[in-house]
Formats: structure tokens, C-alpha cells, sequence
């Protein structure tokens, strides 16, 4: 829920932002790195709110196939699209925390502000993580209603 109130956070920062570059480019005086700070704020804000929306089953689920099998089939198509994706974010997780390290190592910094970017990296790592530990634990849960007999018969 923390990581979910700073994703709120950085689209709050970014609407800000971005509307006080654009009245302060009306007097000549934007705001430098306008461009790098919203896309920082970006990836925090969908890394950051990955775990919750997952939680709530808030992404978008094409359904019009699964839902005419019966309701164990509907459960094991559910098991292996959730086992995949949560491999693969765990893997994006992993990826991620190894780009960190390099660009810590190298001390890439954002052209216009300077900004480090290896804590964006391990902020990408973070949300995916999270991502990928509560797609193991609805596989889990899955994995447990799976042998249980379908309601229709």
C-alpha cells in the first residue's frame, strides 16, 4: 500500500511539474530537466503501482476464450498465464537491480539535472519484485483450488 501511495505521489508530482514548466514557459523561464524529472516520476509511478493494481485485479483481462472452458481448465489457463508472468517479472526484477549496479558502477547521471540514474533502476527493481511475489502467491492459491471439483459438474 506504501509503494502504491508513492506511485499517487509521483503523478501528483508530474501533473505539477508539468503544469508549472508550461506557465513558466509563458515568461520564459521553464524549468530545466522538465523532461527528465517527468520521466523519472514516470517510472516510479507504474513500477510503484504494479503490486497493488495486481492485487485488486485491476489490469485489463481478455476473457471471451477462457470463459466458455469449464471452470477447472478456466483455473489451470489462470495457473500458467500467472506462473508466467510472475517468471517474467522476476526476471525484470532481477535484470534490473544488475542494470543498477552498472550504472551505479559507471555514475550515469541524466543529462540536463544530474541525476543519478541507478536508484530509478532499483525502483523498477522493487515494484516488479512485488509484482512477481504476489503473482507466485495467487499461483499458490490457484495451485490449492485447483483440485477441487467445478461447480457445474
Amino acid at each position: 500500500m506504501a509503494f502504491n501511495w508513492l506511485a499517487a505521489g509521483s503523478v501528483t508530482a508530474m501533473m505539477f511539474l508539468t503544469v508549472s514548466d508550461v506557465v513558466l514557459r509563458l515568461f520564459r523561464h521553464p524549468i530545466p530537466g522538465t523532461y527528465e524529472i517527468v520521466g523519472f516520476l514516470g517510472a516510479v509511478f507504474v513500477s510503484f503501482s504494479l503490486a497493488y493494481t495486481s492485487v485488486q485485479k485491476g489490469h485489463i483481462a481478455v476473457e471471451f476464450l477462457v470463459e466458455k472452458l469449464s471452470g477447472t481448465a478456466q483455473r489451470v489457463v489462470e495457473l500458467a498465464t500467472t506462473l508466467v508472468c510472475a517468471l517474467l517479472f522476476a526476471a525484470v526484477s532481477w535484470e534490473s537491480v544488475l542494470y543498477g549496479g552498472s550504472l551505479k558502477a559507471t555514475g550515469e547521471v541524466s543529462l540536463t539535472v544530474q541525476i543519478p540514474l541507478y536508484p530509478f533502476a532499483y525502483g523498477i527493481s522493487v515494484g516488479c519484485g512485488l509484482l512477481s511475489l504476489v503473482l507466485f502467491m495467487r499461483s499458490a492459491g490457484i495451485l490449492m483450488n485447483v483440485r477441487t471439483p467445478d461447480s457445474a459438474g
